[in-house]
């Protein structure tokens, strides 16, 4: 079984910069991609950024508005997503995702893999 396993949330003011780590462990697996997502109370899951995992192509929501910058470390099967000028609307707990087959990174359906979600609080 693959496990993923987000770190980094926390309560910010706006403007702040917060960095999450998704580490995924357990039985060997072939990524083609991971992701960020986020969920804010009463919305649906939305795509927030995507890399593949050996070219390190990123793919970015349009709200990111150049804010955020997602990357890997492949050695420690580590994935990252560095947020800078958060603002309130960013409140949301964000998830990090693993997709083996080849596809639309934005699709929340073609992830294999989630993990269980980091909450990331931003106050006015």
């Amino acid at each position: 079984q693959v496990q993923l396993v987000e770190s980094g949330g926390g309560l910010v003011q706006a403007g702040d910069s917060l960095r999450l780590s998704c580490a995924a462990s357990g039985r060997p697996f072939s990524t083609y991609a991971m992701g960020w997502f986020r969920q804010a109370p009463g919305k649906e899951r939305e795509f927030v950024a995507a890399i593949t995992w050996s070219s390190g192509y990123t793919y970015y929501a349009d709200f990111v508005e150049g804010r955020f910058t997602i990357s890997r470390d492949n050695a420690k099967n580590t994935m990252y997503l560095q947020m800078n000028s958060l603002k309130p609307e960013d409140t949301a707990v964000y998830y990090c995702a693993a997709r083996i087959i080849v596809g639309v990174l934005t699709q929340i359906a073609g992830y294999d893999y989630w993990g269980r979600g980091t909450q990331v609080t931003v106050s006015s």
